[in-house]
């Protein structure tokens, strides 16, 4: 037997030993991680960032990891870390691990954010709040 054929054989002989892929988990559907998001609150408004439009986009990975555009009301906000924390908690957090494995916040400016971009649920929730909308 030549060399290479030996190691041709040890290859296969290797790659049939290994344990097979186990099948991924699940993804999470993008309104689920949404709907977790809601659970997200503007710590000086009162109002989670969904219904206040801040929140422009979401993309789930194939390793169940969640990418969020996110914008502020104000790119001088001081609350980032107050934000991240309370999604850490909403999407990773909780029997079983969460909704998705990972996430990360991708903060954006453009376009800026105002209050055209706030849900009629978000309106509601602020004229509650004795704010006018």
């Amino acid at each position: 037997m030549s060399d290479e054929t030996q190691v041709q054989d040890d290859v296969a002989r290797t790659a049939d030993a290994l344990p097979e892929q186990a099948a991924p988990a699940e993804l999470a559907k993008l309104e689920d991680v949404e709907e977790a998001l809601r659970d997200v609150v503007d710590p000086e408004l009162g109002i989670n960032v969904v219904d206040l439009g801040l929140v422009y986009d979401v993309r789930v990975e194939q390793d169940n990891s969640a990418t969020v555009d996110m914008t502020l009301t104000s790119a001088a906000c001081p609350l980032t870390d107050v934000i991240e924390d309370q999604a850490r908690a909403a999407l990773t957090g909780g029997p079983g691990g969460g909704i998705v494995s990972d996430f990360r916040i991708n903060w954006v400016w453009m376009p800026p954010w105002g209050p055209e971009k706030i849900t009629e649920e978000g309106r509601e929730q602020l004229r509650a709040l004795g704010f006018t909308v």
